[in-house]
């Protein structure tokens, strides 16, 4: 007798070739029926019998699409329907859609393969995807993942693209981004005067490699938004892109040709080439084997020994790549501190005092997002920056109740958090929100949810900091919709971005929360950043804190480590920075000192400090530059002795003013600069261990913009070995303030004031 099964798959399952999988899947077992997306992921219907659905379930379960991700699976008899066949159905897009978004994947080899081949219709087609690769959420206009629902949409197939789009038997079968260069995007190559270049897509790549290897700035238009690119070569093309991009010392990411290249430069583990070459492609933060002769590293990356470096996420860049086959300068098509650029008009209006020409593409990119940063310590990941590639999805989780809620984030590196339905859609990386241009793109970003979900949210979470634009933004949204609006405090949000990410809210182990940062205000109206907290039967609690000092020169001291330096020092030793200041200053900083009652606990400030006392640096022209130069010291330390500059003192809030003082006297005793970088940061892990063991804490959950030091994750992971001490830290989002929207979201499910 003839019956109905249908299967249900939920998860990362749209626009990753699910359905011409299932399809292929459906003619090897003969079964008829139909495949289809729908709101909650892929439908499947089946005629044949229960055991045979079953199989069939198993089989799919088992040799799912690479980069699919199935995280709910259903099977059930529903009424007879008869089919004749096995068909792809195309979705209904008229429902509200609770599923994820997919991200971006970069090119696959055999994609690399046929651009490379002269005998294939694709050879030298820069746009060239399959259903295993190409841009997915960058093109994404609303779902279900359909070629009518994203801006591929504009370009209709020639006859022979359709015809591998209806060809079971073709790679892109039912592949949504396929074109070609008959009826595909087309390229554009220009000087900034606006003279124009043409030649086929090749032609026009060679001559874009041929204008980076004679010193030219070109921007580049990629899937996911502008790059500028140069010669990492040529030292005066390199000081000319810093000079106009107005990013003075902030280290540049390198685009190598490939991963062969990688490995002859750099000492590389396994963890890291896996990173390099998958599916997202970010930049990763390697080792150089040494001075590397065909780089500008001092130009590249000053003062640091460690390098940014991506391999080709797109078809466009490995055409590029193969002509040039050298390492070039590939950051963020941008001014310093704006947004990432994706429109041509824009581009050429504010970019062309920067780049000498513009390789420009017609397809519109509707979510431009900046490459994803990631670096490792003892092969465990950190996130530095969260974008292409992993946005906007979070996987792992579900929130406890079904509101919808929009979290606002913070306002440096920020992020927005949305649940519209059952799924949490974090947004890629925006940057600082005192940009108006970042700002706008944010605000566009949500509205863009909004539109692509249907829904509006009913909470509205934000920063306790009243000032943060994130928080004003969503205090104007609330007030413009009526819904609810809670503010959380910044550390506390921090604190349960770790929680929810490594599941402890239900943990029958209290937590010892360990929360260090640049700056965030605190309940007490102080600037925290050096935070203890206890969570404990979805509780809260902050237990210490290292000591306050003075918060002197508002946002400036951020800015200029001296000050930090100057704050910290006790009354009795602030003359031996006296050459650090002009005579004016000195009064000016010392007045501040004498009339200031803003105190502040951060450790991002007491690293400024650091690496001011040290001489390393006193004034920074990017954020987190001071410890990036600290950890760069502490690297170089090559021994096996430590100081602990804290060893024998009993303590209930950390003394930042010991530490400062007991430092100078190593200093002033001739040891090595390395060794007390090194030390520094030893003593800090030692300090989380101490408050552990003496609270009898067995987890410990770290977070905040400090715990992206390599140099401290690796001794904390070195300290709690062997010890029954788990160690928690961000890994999926960055410890940074791009977490604060998913831990205001997971404070507001789950922690009870």
């Amino acid at each position: 007798m003839q019956r109905t099964f249908e299967i249900t798959i939920s998860g990362q399952v749209q626009g990753v070739g699910f359905r011409p999988f299932v399809y292929g899947l459906a003619q090897r077992f003969q079964y008829n029926g139909s495949v289809c997306n729908y709101e909650y992921g892929v439908q499947i219907h089946l005629n044949c019998s229960e055991k045979k659905a079953k199989e069939f379930l198993n089989c799919i379960l088992e040799n799912a699409p690479k980069i699919s991700i199935i995280q709910f699976h259903d099977l059930s008899e529903i009424p007879l329907i008869e089919y004749n066949d096995f068909k792809i159905i195309t979705s209904d897009t008229n429902r509200q859609i609770n599923i994820p978004l997919t991200p971006d994947f970069a090119v696959c080899e055999s994609c690399k393969t046929e651009i490379r081949d002269k005998s294939n219709r694709r050879y030298g087609y820069a746009f060239t995807t399959c259903t295993n690769c190409g841009p997915r959420y960058a093109v994404t206009t609303k779902f279900p993942f359909e070629r009518a629902n994203t801006t591929i949409a504009e370009f209709e197939m020639c006859s022979a693209c359709e015809a591998e789009y209806t060809n079971p038997n073709d790679r892109r079968f039912h592949s949504q981004t396929n074109s070609c260069a008959d009826c595909g995007i087309q390229l554009k190559l220009q000087d900034s005067d606006g003279r124009l270049y043409n030649g086929t897509h090749s032609e026009l790549v060679q001559k874009a490699a041929n204008l980076i290897q004679n010193g030219n700035i070109l921007a580049l238009k990629n899937t996911n938004g502008y790059l500028l690119c140069c010669n990492a070569n040529n030292k005066s093309s390199i000081e000319r892109l810093r000079k106009k991009k107005l990013r003075l010392t902030k280290p540049f990411a390198l685009l190598y040709p490939s991963l062969k290249k990688v490995r002859e430069d750099f000492n590389i583990s396994s963890a890291e080439e896996n990173a390099l070459v998958s599916s997202v492609a970010p930049i990763v933060i390697l080792h150089p084997k040494k001075t590397i002769s065909d780089l500008e590293q001092e130009s590249i990356a000053p003062r640091l020994h460690q390098l940014g470096v991506m391999l080709p996420s797109s078809a466009l860049l490995t055409l590029l790549m193969d002509e040039l086959q050298m390492p070039i300068i590939a950051t963020s098509g941008n001014i310093h501190g704006s947004s990432i650029i994706s429109e041509e008009k824009d581009a050429i209006e504010k970019l062309s005092d920067v780049a000498d020409y513009f390789l420009h593409h017609n397809l519109k990119v509707s979510f431009p997002q900046d490459d994803s940063v990631v670096r490792f310590a003892n092969g465990h990941q950190i996130s530095l920056r969260r974008s292409r590639g992993l946005a906007p999805n979070y996987l792992n989780t579900t929130l406890s109740e079904n509101g919808k809620i929009l979290a606002m984030g913070s306002h440096l590196k920020s992020t927005f958090s949305f649940v519209p339905n059952a799924h949490t859609y974090i947004s890629q990386y925006f940057g600082n929100l005192d940009s108006y241009d970042v700002s706008e793109r944010y605000q566009k970003s949500i509205s863009k949810y909004e539109q692509l979900f249907d829904t509006k949210p009913e909470v509205i979470l934000i920063d306790s900091h009243p000032q943060y634009q994130s928080s004003s933004i969503g205090r104007v949204l609330a007030e413009k919709s009526n819904v609810k609006l809670v503010s959380i405090q910044h550390h506390k949000a921090h604190f349960a971005s770790v929680l929810g990410e490594n599941d402890l809210f239900e943990s029958k182990e209290k937590v010892l929360g360990v929360v260090w940062d640049g700056t965030g205000l605190g309940e007490d109206q102080a600037i925290w950043g050096g935070e203890f907290f206890n969570y404990e039967n979805n509780k809260i609690k902050r237990l210490m804190h290292f000591e306050y000092v003075d918060w002197i020169a508002g946002d400036k001291l951020a800015k200029e480590p001296r000050l930090s330096l100057l704050g910290i020092l006790p009354e009795s030793e602030k003359e031996i920075v006296r050459s650090k200041f002009s005579e004016t200053e000195w009064k000016i900083y010392h007045k501040m000192l004498n009339s200031s009652n803003l105190k502040t606990s951060s450790v991002g400030r007491l690293f400024d400090a650091v690496a001011s006392l040290l001489d390393i640096i006193d004034k920074t022209s990017y954020e987190g530059e001071a410890a990036m130069l600290l950890e760069n010291q502490a690297k170089g330390y090559e021994g096996v002795s430590f100081i602990d500059f804290l060893e024998g003192l009993d303590y209930e809030n950390i003394p930042s003013k010991t530490i400062i003082t007991n430092i100078q006297k190593a200093k002033t005793g001739g040891v090595s600069t390395p060794k007390i970088a090194n030390s520094f940061i030893h003593t800090l892990a030692l300090v989380i261990l101490h408050i552990a063991k003496r609270n009898e804490y067995q987890v410990i959950a770290c977070s905040g913009g400090v715990f992206q030091n390599a140099v401290l994750i690796e001794k904390l992971l070195k300290l709690t070995q062997n010890t029954g001490i788990e160690l928690k830290i961000n890994r999926i989002l960055s410890s940074n303030d791009e977490n604060i929207s998913f831990g205001q979201l997971f404070y507001h499910q789950n922690i009870k004031n």
